[in-house]
């Protein structure tokens, strides 16, 4: 692989992750003329232009990708799946081909029947913002956070070097090579039920003006139910089995403190919550 300066880069997909890649690329010194975009959306593409992000920008593909040497394909596990099939010979002989779509099981299985000429890193930033689309890849920040790879059989040892280098380099402060079973069934606890938990607790809320008597705790807790809903609808279904069984679980844990609550029974309540923050403080930063 090239050094990442003497690369051609192409995005597929410009919202908010994409656009956050696209600034990344520039900070690492990318030439301009050598950062490429398509998107659906014409006015996201004359936006990143204007700004010095990219080149060109087009909504064909396949205008972009034979010409790419390194491809980010930002895109929702579905738009993805599509994507693949319908340009698959349009990539580049050689290409280094990632996406960073919020589960892996089955884009795993895509990578692992896409063109052997072409190097499938599956991964996944654990990077977003409650604020999404273009307009607010400003507000995504990479610095020390986690970025998770789920690497197949066939990637080069030469190529995931590369990539986890230059996600370093991008400010990404731990990188993680697991499986795709083992990523949703943890993605599905750290992330989907997160955002599952947040919803409801807005959801139940009967009173708007109920950040008035907010200090903190409820705004932590609910920024992320400021979520993009065809986005996290999609995720929440396709990994809904591992999704389930942590929502049994948190369930249980919610019915114990509820019932302890309601009998008065302090000790034993004092006792969980002690073993929660102590569970808690010695869990990995």
């Amino acid at each position: 692989m090239k050094k990442i300066e003497e690369c051609t880069v192409g995005i597929a997909g410009l919202g908010l992750m994409g656009g956050a890649f696209a600034m990344a690329f520039a900070r690492l010194g990318v030439p301009r003329e050598r950062l490429l975009a398509c998107d659906a959306d014409a006015r996201t593409l004359a936006s990143a232009k204007d700004q010095g992000l990219v080149a060109e920008g087009s909504g064909e593909a396949r205008l972009m990708l034979p010409r790419c040497d390194l491809v980010f394909l930002c895109l929702n596990p579905s738009s993805l799946l599509r994507f693949l099939a319908a340009h698959q010979g349009d990539f580049k002989s050689g290409a280094l081909v990632t996406d960073i779509a919020g589960i892996k099981g089955s884009v795993v299985l895509a990578a692992e029947r896409f063109r052997p000429d072409v190097d499938f890193i599956p991964g996944h930033p654990m990077a977003g913002s409650e604020k999404g689309g273009f307009d607010n890849a400003g507000h995504c920040d990479f610095r020390g956070k986690n970025y998770i790879l789920t690497p197949l059989a066939r990637n080069t040892k030469e190529n995931l070097a590369f990539l986890e280098d230059l996600l370093r380099r991008m400010g990404f402060g731990r990188i993680t090579r697991t499986t795709a079973g083992d990523h949703d069934e943890k993605i599905a606890f750290t992330s989907q039920l997160c955002h599952v938990i947040a919803a409801a607790l807005v959801d139940c809320a009967d009173d708007p003006s109920i950040t008035r008597f907010g200090g903190g705790s409820f705004e932590d807790l609910t920024r992320i139910a400021m979520l993009n809903a065809p986005m996290w609808t999609e995720l929440f279904i396709e990994n809904r089995e591992k999704l389930l069984e942590h929502l049994r679980r948190f369930r249980k844990s919610l019915d114990a403190i509820g019932s302890l609550a309601a009998s008065g029974d302090a000790q034993a309540l004092e006792k969980i919550l002690r073993g929660v923050r102590e569970k808690r403080s010695a869990m990995n930063g």
